[in-house]
């Protein structure tokens, strides 16, 4: 059986955790890289079997490169902790990679009342508009994604903000990576979490800076 490594950047989900760690397919290993929760995350994390590893710079990009460095398998997946995105999907994002994808990115399909707020989609689709002028045939910033860990790395991502994705697609557009997207469904946080980067106005504003910087 193939291992995956999923990272998971993490702060402050312990109310989504068990129900997105339990959905794992077989053989894709949870490495949940916590950024500074308060609550209970580490916790649920290990008790649901996954490898924890704590990064104290705050931000997405620094959470994600946190768990990519302690990955181990040649595939990886990097997954939202908050139960928006299912994993079972992760085995199609992989298919790609088979098919021939360097890069495979999910497209978000909202599906539920208040899944994908207004402000975050407009900007979403403002953001994805200049990826595809500059080479990244993406129509999402891809929060859900799969590639080959050492590509990535080599990638030399350089943000730790919330501009890790944008930037990520922009250098995988100029280092002519196929990049293949598929559509994953997307949902409702899990009862009791708030999105980071999306659940208010001033956090969607927040990321569209360092999306900005990254384009810059």
């Amino acid at each position: 059986m193939r291992t995956v490594d999923v990272v998971l950047p993490c702060l402050d989900e312990e109310k989504a955790l068990a129900g997105v760690l339990g959905a794992l397919p077989a053989g894709y290993r949870a490495i949940v890289a916590d950024n500074g929760s308060t609550d209970g995350s580490p916790l649920v994390a290990a008790r649901y079997g996954a490898r924890v590893v704590y990064e104290r710079r705050r931000g997405y990009g620094a959470a994600v490169h946190a768990g990519l460095l302690a990955a181990s398998a040649e595939i990886v997946c990097v997954l939202d902790a908050d139960g928006s995105l299912d994993p079972r999907e992760l085995p199609e994002l992989v298919a790609l990679l088979d098919s021939g994808a360097t890069l495979a990115v999910g497209r978000r399909r909202p599906r539920g009342r208040g899944a994908w707020p207004w402000h975050a989609r407009l900007a979403n689709t403002v953001l994805a508009t200049l990826l595809r002028a500059r080479g990244a045939p993406v129509h999402d910033i891809a929060p859900m994604r799969a590639a080959q860990r050492s590509a990535l790395l080599e990638l030399g991502v350089t943000d730790r903000g919330f501009g890790y994705p944008l930037e990520l697609l922009l250098r995988a557009a100029k280092a002519n990576w196929t990049i293949a997207e598929r559509d994953v469904v997307y949902r409702p946080r899990a009862a009791g979490t708030t999105s980071k980067v999306t659940g208010t106005v001033r956090g969607t504003l927040r990321a569209i800076r360092d999306m900005a910087r990254a384009i810059a």
